[in-house]
């Protein structure tokens, strides 16, 4: 088999070699690149989604503490608290 000549030049064999070597066998390979790609896309909507959560918590909270009824409301139903001359009743439904 006859191979071309320009395959014999050192030159060309390193550059495939370093190619071959740069793309499949270093750590930095395209395989991890792609991965890590993905894993930081993921990463930027995981924040954004939690952005927006801290966004509501913060609407919220600002709205309990600013409406005492709704903020007695809420104490009430999340932590069962009542008044002194109430009794309460919790119904739980299976």
């Amino acid at each position: 088999m006859k191979l071309p000549k320009f395959t014999k030049n050192f030159y060309f064999i390193f550059s495939f070699f370093f190619l071959i070597w740069m793309l499949f066998i270093d750590a930095n390979d395209l395989i991890t690149q792609f991965q890590l790609k993905q894993q930081k896309d993921d990463l930027e909507d995981e924040k954004s989604y939690y952005l927006e959560k801290i966004e509501d918590v913060k609407k919220d909270r600002q709205e309990l503490l600013s409406n005492d009824k709704l903020l007695e409301k809420f104490a009430r139903e999340k932590y069962f608290m009542k008044k002194e001359s109430e009794d309460l009743f919790v119904i739980v439904e299976e």
